[in-house]
């Protein structure tokens, strides 16, 4: 079931998402569409080309049709520590950041997959869910 969505305008070909404290420096992406931590992924966008569409989903139920797009490619799928419960979404200067709370704090399921993985990826699906479920 969808969430939470949002449209990011980014001026660097980066999206990060995962904690809502600092990113580690750490983390690059080097050639790769996606780039992971303990607490957070950066994604490879398209920039300055138009707004980047972001939805934010919980495992979809049994009956339910809403769910992320089956056609997007997953570039992340693994566990992410979200320290306060809140996942946050935005861009690499932080001039643009959405956060959502996805529940207590702990460790989360998450799959990142995008409509083109690499430098023309504009649209990001965002999968979370408690490793149990």
């Amino acid at each position: 079931m969808q969430v939470a969505g949002v449209d990011i305008y980014v001026n660097h070909p980066v999206l990060h998402l995962g904690a809502t404290d600092w990113v580690p420096v750490s983390l690059a992406l080097d050639s790769a569409p996606a780039a992971s931590c303990d607490t957070h992924v950066a994604v490879r966008v398209r920039a300055q080309r138009g707004l980047i569409k972001v939805r934010l989903f919980t495992q979809p139920q049994a009956l339910q049709a809403e769910g992320p797009d089956p056609d997007f490619t997953t570039v992340f799928d693994g566990l992410l520590l979200l320290p306060d419960g809140r996942i946050a979404i935005g861009d690499v200067e932080q001039l643009t950041r959405f956060a959502h709370r996805v529940g207590d704090r702990g460790e989360f399921r998450v799959r990142v997959a995008v409509d083109s993985p690499g430098p023309d990826a504009g649209a990001i699906d965002i999968t979370i869910t408690r490793p149990s479920e």
